[in-house]
């Protein structure tokens, strides 16, 4: 009788250990945020959330939702849980709503602050956290991002697809020394750190807001609008700036976006409108500060 207790309760722990390991079903995440996603490298499940909704114009220029109004949200699995952590774009308006919720449902803003300077209207950017059961983070989620006007769904099936970018992108790919690729008319660039980057003891993979982004969008005639943020160590900040700001580059932002990482990092916000292999130089230049993977 006690062998047969002993294997009933073998088997138990056994399929009771690989239920609580089965990877999440990012499906049933997708449904009950009301926006599906996609799996990206190291196995984090990542949904775009862009505000096609907003006109957002920049010294004249009109800003395309790939370049700086993306809001996103990525979901890993930690194992007997899920982290979810993300970057919500909000009008000045939609702040306090959107917060308040997320408050009352126990999520956690890590960061709120400007990515752009001049632009109209003003957009702020709230990064988001929690831990817990995936489909009730993003149950929780959805609740909260229903207090702004950010489109949920699929698009709709007469919109066009963005251009290619109209930009030397092979030049830039060798200027930068990195290889971009082009996404909703922009062409973009995801440059990693050397060193894996952890919050809270997790390791917080690229897609999920840990390598340093910069976006080209086309404005005619070779130029390009520029913006993204860079992640930088203490050390790497001040370098950095004077880097930026001799290849005429400005420094729009300077924040943190996560509360408990490791390293501490600072991400560093900018913009220019100008020859974008000339921007590219500069860029290339600013990256020789950071300890960024080759490759």
């Amino acid at each position: 009788m006690k062998r047969v207790t002993f294997a009933l309760a073998l088997v138990a722990s056994v399929f009771g250990t690989h239920a609580a390991n089965a990877a999440p079903d990012w499906g049933a995440v997708g449904r009950a945020l009301g926006k599906e996603g996609a799996v990206q490298p190291g196995g984090v499940y990542r949904v775009g959330l862009p505000r096609t909704d907003l006109k957002v114009t920049l010294d004249g220029v009109p800003i395309r939702p790939a370049l700086a109004l993306g809001s996103w949200l990525a979901f890993q699995d930690m194992g007997d849980h899920t982290m979810v952590m993300g970057d919500l774009v909000l009008t000045h308006e939609e702040v306090n709503p959107v917060m308040k919720v997320l408050v009352e449902n126990g999520l956690e803003v890590t960061a709120l602050h400007n990515h752009l300077l001049r632009s109209a209207p003003a957009t702020m950017y709230m990064h988001v956290g929690g831990h817990g059961d995936p489909v009730k983070l993003a149950a929780a989620l959805r609740k909260a991002i229903a207090q702004s006007k950010t489109p949920m769904g699929a698009p709709s099936a007469g919109a066009a697809p963005a251009p290619a970018p109209a930009l030397d992108m092979a030049g830039l790919d060798r200027t930068l020394g990195y290889k971009g690729k082009a996404n909703g008319g922009i062409y973009q660039f995801s440059v990693p750190r050397a060193e894996p980057v952890r919050e809270a003891g997790a390791v917080v993979p690229e897609a999920m807001g840990s390598a340093t982004v910069i976006n080209f969008q086309p404005t005619g005639a070779g130029k390009a609008a520029i913006t993204g943020d860079f992640v930088l160590t203490a050390e790497e900040v001040n370098p950095v700036i004077r880097a930026l700001r001799a290849n005429g580059i400005e420094v729009t932002a300077l924040h943190n976006h996560m509360l408990d990482d490791d390293p501490r990092l600072f991400f560093m916000h900018f913009w220019a409108n100008d020859d974008a292999l000339k921007l590219a130089r500069g860029l290339r230049t600013a990256l020789g500060h950071v300890k960024v993977a080759r490759p």
